[in-house]
C-alpha cells in the first residue's frame, strides 16, 4: 500500500505466448531434439525466460504447442536474439511445416 508522498510501483504482466506447430512426420525425433535442446538451455541461461512448456496433442505427435512465459517484452526480444534460439531456428527451419504464433492477456498464472 503506497503512502503520502510514495507511489507504488505496478510490474507489467509477464508476455505469455502460443506458439501453435507443425513439424514434418519424417523429422520428428530430430525436431523434438533440438527443441528440448533449446528449452533446456533458454531456462537454464536467460533470466527472462519464465518458463518454456512444449506439449504434443494427444494422438497428434506432429502437432505441438510451446506454452512461453517471459518476465516482459525485452526479455522476448532477448530471447529471439540468443545464439541458442538462432541454432533451433536454423536447425528446425526445415522441420516446421507451419507456425502460429497466438498472444494472449494473462488473466492468472499460477503453479507450485
Amino acid at each position: 500500500m503506497a503512502t503520502s508522498g510514495q507511489t507504488q510501483k505496478m510490474n507489467p504482466p509477464p508476455l505469455v505466448r502460443i506458439a501453435e506447430l507443425e513439424i514434418d512426420p519424417a523429422q520428428l525425433v530430430e525436431y523434438r531434439r533440438a527443441l528440448s535442446d533449446e528449452i533446456a538451455t533458454s531456462v537454464r541461461e536467460e533470466p527472462g525466460v519464465l518458463m518454456l512448456n512444449a506439449v504434443a496433442v494427444k494422438g497428434q505427435p506432429t502437432q505441438v504447442r510451446i506454452f512461453e512465459t517471459y518476465r516482459d517484452q525485452a526479455a522476448y526480444e532477448s530471447h529471439l536474439q540468443s545464439p541458442h534460439f538462432k541454432k533451433y531456428k536454423e536447425t528446425t527451419q526445415g522441420m516446421v511445416k507451419s507456425l502460429k504464433l497466438i498472444e494472449t492477456e494473462p488473466i492468472l498464472l499460477a503453479g507450485k
